[in-house]
Formats: C-alpha cells, structure tokens, sequence
C-alpha cells in the first residue's frame, strides 16, 4: 500500500540503537501521560482558545529543566531541547502536536474522563497526539541532560488545527520552522490497531478549502418573477450544477470534490428572498487541482449567476494543500517502527480526503505524517474521528512517545 518494504528485525540499523532503557523510561511515564490526556479530554478548548492547555504543558515543560516559548497569540507553544556542544546552526528536528478539540458534544457516558464541557470535545484525537509529544519531550529532556541526546530536537504544540487558516501557519510566522531539517507527526487511526501504525509515501491526505458563496437581487412578489430575480432557484441551481461543472472542467485525476454544507434563502412562501447562500468545501488529491480549482470556480459562477440575473460575491477561504509525506522520511518511521516493535508493525494506508494542515510544515522542511494505530484488539464499535463516541486505546500514547523518542536518538540520521 504505497510504502517502502519493512525493515528486517536485527537488521543493521541506526535505528536498532536508540538510548539503553529508552522502553522502560516511557514507560515509567506513561501513567502521567494518559493522566495527562485525561485531563485534556475533561477540558476541551476550541482552536486559538487553548489557554488551560497551554499553561498545563508550560508547565510540565519547565519542570523538566525546559524552556518553552509560548507563541504570540497565546496559545500554543515551542520547546527546544539542545544538547551541550550543539553546533551553531544544527537543524533541528522536530515533532509537532495539535493542542485544540472539536465544537461537537461527547457522546461518551461510560468513561471518567467525559468532557466536562458542553459541546466540546476531544474527537479528533488531538489530546493523544499532545500526549505522545509530550512523553517524547520528557524522554529527550532527560537524554539531553546525560549525553544520550545527540541533535537538538524541537517540540512544536500547535494550536487551532481545526480551524481555517490553521494553527500551523501562526507557528511558521512565529519561526517555528526555522532551522528544522526534518519534521513527524502523528494523527490517531480508529481503523488500525494499537500497537501499529500505518504510513504512506507521498500524499496522504487532501487539499480543503471553504468557500461561501453570496447571491444578491432585488427580492419581490413570487407572482411576478420575471420582474425580480428568483434567487431561489437561482442557488438551487447554484448547489446543483457547479459541483459537475467543476468536475468536467477539471482533470479527474486530481480528485476534486465539491461538496455543499448549508444552503439559505427566503422566510415565506410567497416572497421571493433578497439574499441567498451557500457554503461548502473543495477538497483535492493533487497540488494542481488545488491551485486551479479558485479560478475555475469564480469562471462558472459568474456564467450561471448571469443566466439568473444574480449579483454575486465568493468567499474562498484557502484551508490546506496536501500532506506530501516525504520518501526518507516515511523510510525512517518504517524502519524505526520495526526496530522498536517487531515485524508486522506497519501497514500501508490509503489517502484520505481530509485536511491537515501539517501540510504546511512540509512546505519548508521534509517529514511525515503517520497514521497511529488506537483501535483495542476485537474492539469492533464505531469510534470514528469527529463523532461524539470517539475513543481510543491509550496504550498508544506510549507507542508514539517511544518511536518518536528513538528518532531523535537515532545517532547517525540527519
């Protein structure tokens, strides 16, 4: 499924060589981390209103001899772990988590750990991914103070990924990425299994952007329309031909895919409205259809508001181009994953229409994203990503704490 073939157990490798006792360092803290994500998970904060979440991990960050920086917005923040000795200029790699929740209620009533606030919740994972980065901080901060750690290593706790434009860009703007040659992330996978993780060369998921479209016209008597404008049926058909239109104007290979959320217009029967809208979103497989489909949209808008005698305005809101996950550094995590976990721990995995706007980051330095495996073993309930079920096993957090502390102890990677 579009990945490198397996590292071999045994094989001779660098990665085969993190610190000595790198598993039971994790796992002395791994009771805190799963406390930790439990306590984010009773107190979801939406994109940009992080503030609990910030303090809680500057905190835990400054009491393990760190010195966090907290990004200007306030939410949100960047640690850097630099051993003794570090060369000026070393890049640095990094590892980033996304800090905010979702705006659904948790429909979860059997756990202790339910959010505590209404229509709030942590469905997306992102409490897991903050844990894992945080366990894997802890770990380096350590190894950096006895020598272990070799390369500085950037702790990236992004706020707002859920929103558009994304947190990742107030990081970059911040100078995040400044100086790194290399960055992973993890996303949880409800379809795989704890204890795995899934990867995939290339594209991983997909370009998504929103737009809202606003039709104008005079309004009037449903008994006269041709002396109006019947916005209407002007927006029905709006809803109804632009995503075919689009479609055929595009080369399909590039998956475009436009798709309406919300549709509004009118408040009686017989007045024809002044106003109507619509709001969807356009998500693309490939760069190029991303980069057209604007254009291409304000074209057939243009033409079909004209046969409707519509005025019109579009609101296109850039969101995120694809995660590209780059060949080394996928090859890195196949490997890392085998050395620390045994054979049959990676699996391929198919790309996926939804953004992530850890697509960003690549647009300055190599990396990828992995799949992280959160499904308990015969676990066959529906916790899907963004329904108020969603749940994992936190035997993962663990997992990705310890990979991605092995990557940075890697000692002969870049």
């Amino acid at each position: 499924m579009n990945r490198p073939e397996p590292a071999q157990p045994g094989a001779t490798l660098a990665a085969a060589r993190p610190a000595a006792e790198l598993r039971d360092r994790v796992r002395a803290l791994e009771p805190e981390l799963i406390a930790f994500r439990r306590d984010l998970h009773r107190h979801p904060e939406l994109g940009r209103q992080e503030f609990r979440t910030t303090g809680l991990l500057r905190d835990r960050l400054v009491a393990a001899g760190l010195e966090p920086r907290v990004l200007p917005g306030g939410t949100g923040l960047l640690v850097d772990i630099v051993p003794a000795g570090t060369a000026p200029g070393a890049e640095f790699l990094a590892f980033r988590a996304d800090i905010d929740a979702l705006p659904i209620d948790d429909a979860k009533t059997d756990v202790p750990y339910r959010s505590t606030v209404p229509g709030r919740a942590h469905a997306c994972g992102h409490d897991v991914h903050t844990a894992v980065v945080l366990g894997a901080g802890l770990v380096l901060a350590e190894a950096a103070r006895t020598g272990e750690l070799r390369r500085p290593v950037r702790l990236v706790f992004q706020p707002a990924e859920e929103v558009m434009p994304g947190g990742a860009l107030d990081v970059i703007k911040a100078g995040g990425m400044d100086r790194v040659g290399r960055i992973f992330a993890v996303h949880c996978d409800p379809k795989v299994e704890v204890g795995r993780i899934a990867l995939r060369t290339g594209a991983i998921t997909s370009a998504c952007d929103r737009l809202v479209l606003h039709l104008d016209g005079p309004g009037g008597h449903t008994a006269r329309p041709h002396l109006t404008t019947d916005l209407v049926t002007a927006v029905a058909r709006m809803a109804a031909d632009l995503p075919g239109a689009l479609a055929r104007r595009m080369d399909p290979r590039w998956g475009v895919s436009l798709v309406w959320g919300r549709i509004a217009s009118g408040s009686a029967p017989n007045v024809i409205p002044q106003h109507a809208e619509l709001e969807g979103t356009v998500r693309c497989l490939e760069l190029d259809g991303w980069r057209e489909a604007p254009d291409l949209l304000h074209e057939l808008i243009a033409k079909l508001a004209e046969t409707y005698r519509a005025k019109w305005t579009l609101d296109y809101h850039r969101g995120v181009p694809p995660v590209v996950n780059e060949a080394v550094s996928v090859a890195r995590l196949d490997e890392m994953m085998h050395a620390r976990f045994g054979a049959d721990t990676v699996e391929g995995t198919e790309q996926s229409l939804g953004g992530e706007d850890f697509s960003w980051y690549l647009e300055h330095a190599p990396g990828a994203l992995a799949r992280l495996g959160v499904r308990a073993p015969g676990d066959t309930a529906v916790r899907d990503l963004h329904q108020g079920r969603f749940d994992v096993d936190e035997r993962a957090i663990g997992i990705g704490a310890e990979l991605f502390a092995a990557l940075a102890l890697e000692a002969d990677g870049d």
